[in-house]
């Protein structure tokens, strides 16, 4: 097999899911050469994700491409209402109303709102807007293979100067970066490339984790489900139920199935959810005898994939391994109930994306880096476990034997089940908390000032300006949003006609090459909302330091933000 040498590269990035298109997005829009492998051809067949989340849409808003997703073919006037059946051709025992993509509203809490824009459409989305920076680069049908580093960070090589490692393929604590192997699946083509950061980004069973040596923890099978998606047009009129977004089984013996408008036309998702002592594989027959179970009546339709799948609980213990980093599904693996997977991902690129940039640009501490684990495992942890909370109260019903009579024990027992899961669910409907709330309390990178934390809220949320938590969203006399302040380095934000002179902090920030915008704003509504004059925010949108004067030592905060130094907060 031939082997051939490549230039460096700055970041290299496994997997070309939304994730890893994400990171490479972000990489561009920040001025980072990167490299994205995908051993697949890109196309997507099941598509994992479908809902983008609301600080996913402030993310859009900041690269410019919100209309783009606004603008996706899933219809934007289908309702998105969640049914609880026992059958579509039984009875409906409760609906969650919500509005179609064109009757919704953002909140006040944000200039976006969460939209409906499944895989298939999205990564696409993610793509154009990544390619579209001359110095990002996307391979299909190329093979991550492994990578090696010695403790000088260079990689070692054989008699024939491929590199090679180490039989755990496990990466030390470097200054220099990695040597990367891969393989061109069209042309067999073995080649290797030195980057200074790698990131996996290829899905729960990391190759790139696994040849760090990163371990996961947590639980590793909630349920063995299986997806089937269908195509059928006029599925809606072969029962007599609303239009929905998804359709909830329950039978006596609980929840049993699902079925989820895909792209609001003609393609659906009908899930198995399966349970976590059954592994055993459904043949295409049983799959037909499923679907039939759940609509009540026979149809023609065409079987587009089948894909058994594996829901876990699980989360990365590092998501670091000196260079080499895990973000999206390689750093941890939740449930889909709730939708914060890609999500989650999503913030894990943006965290990670400016704190690579700043080591590059000179201007980044060690801490910056180790910073990334410190914030985001908590995030991955907390939404892991609310994933697979909501997963429980999904299945909450459990046996009801009456259920599916006739007469008045069916009719109480489909009344009492109704109300209940209609009640347990509200919290999966409503997570505003989750998506935008995260907090990176503790961050050696984040300047505390004494107040107390708020609760970790999962349906409501309340914004706040406290040092760690997204800086809030208020809108301008403009019509731009607070957001649209943050993003390509520092802000520190002077409110208010008497905020104390910036000059000291802005030579300090000038002084060491961090990049810092002083906005000056007279708006009652901002002063209200961030509380205090002076508010540094950093460049993922995150409080970094507030006050209403400067510290005695600029030097030492600025310092701090950028991982030089970890101080205790003073004054």
């Amino acid at each position: 097999m031939n082997q051939s040498p490549e230039s460096d590269i700055p970041v290299l990035i496994v997997g070309a899911g939304p994730v890893g298109l994400a990171l490479a997005g972000e990489f561009g829009w920040r001025g980072v050469d990167c490299l994205v492998i995908e051993q697949t051809d890109g196309a997507i067949y099941q598509p994992r994700q479908d809902l983008v989340g609301i600080r996913t849409m402030e993310f859009c808003r900041r690269w410019g491409i919100t209309a783009d997703v606004e603008a996706a073919p899933y219809p934007r006037d289908y309702p998105q209402d969640n049914a609880y059946v026992t059958g579509l051709q039984g009875w409906e025992l409760g609906r969650y109303k919500q509005p179609s993509m064109a009757d919704q509203r953002p909140p006040p809490q944000s200039p976006q709102m969460r939209e409906r824009c499944p895989q298939n459409m999205f990564d696409p989305i993610l793509k154009r807007f990544a390619t579209s920076f001359p110095g990002v680069e996307i391979r299909y049908r190329t093979r991550y293979e492994g990578f090696t580093q010695d403790a000088e960070g260079v990689a070692t090589q054989d008699a024939e100067g491929v590199a090679t490692q180490d039989a755990e393929g496990v990466a030390t604590q470097d200054a220099d970066g990695v040597a990367v192997e891969m393989t061109d699946l069209a042309t067999g083509a073995r080649r290797r490339i030195r980057a200074r950061y790698l990131i996996g980004c290829d899905g729960a069973n990391s190759a790139v984790r696994g040849h760090a040596g990163i371990e996961m923890a947590g639980n590793p099978a909630l349920t063995y489900t299986t997806n089937v998606i269908f195509r059928r047009d006029g599925f809606e009129k072969l029962h007599n139920k609303a239009s929905g977004y998804r359709y909830i089984f329950i039978d006596g013996g609980g929840t049993w199935a699902t079925v989820v408008a895909i792209n609001g036309r003609d393609e659906w998702r009908f899930s198995v959810v399966g349970n976590a002592e059954d592994r055993s594989e459904l043949s295409e027959d049983e799959i037909r005898a499923a679907i039939r179970r759940a609509v009540g009546v026979d149809f023609d339709y065409e079987i587009v994939s089948i894909l058994p799948w594996t829901r876990r609980e699980l989360v990365a213990e590092r998501y670091r391994e000196g260079s080499v980093f895990v973000a999206g599904d390689s750093a941890h693996a939740m449930s889909p109930t709730g939708g914060f997977g890609m999500n989650t991902g999503i913030g894990d690129a943006v965290d990670l994306c400016w704190k690579i940039t700043a080591m590059l640009e000179g201007w980044g501490g060690d801490a910056l880096l180790a910073s990334y684990q410190i914030e985001r495992h908590p995030v991955g942890l907390r939404n892991v476990t609310e994933a697979s909370g909501n997963l429980s109260r999904m299945l909450s019903p459990g046996d009801n034997a009456a259920l599916l009579d006739d007469g008045p024990d069916g009719d109480r027992a489909r009344v009492r089940v109704g109300a209940e899961i209609s009640e347990a669910m509200l919290r999966e409907w409503n997570t505003l908390g989750i998506h935008l709330g995260y907090r990176y309390d503790g961050s050696p990178i984040c300047w505390p000032d004494g107040t107390p934390a708020p609760p970790d809220e999962v349906m409501t949320y309340t914004q706040t300006a406290r040092p760690g938590a997204r800086a809030p969203h208020v809108w301008l006399e403009d019509a731009r949003s607070t957001l649209d302040l943050f993003g390509r380095g520092f802000t520190l934000l002077r409110l208010g006609s008497g905020a104390p002179d910036a000059a000291p902090l802005a030579d300090a920030a000038a002084a060491r090459g961090l990049p810092l915008e002083v906005v000056a704003l007279d708006q009652p509504e901002v002063a209200a909302a961030y509380e205090r004059s002076l508010v540094l925010v950093r460049p993922d949108g995150h409080v970094a330091w507030r006050g209403d004067a400067l510290p005695d030592a600029p030097e030492a905060l600025i310092d701090r933000v950028r991982g030089v130094a970890d101080i205790a907060a003073e004054g």
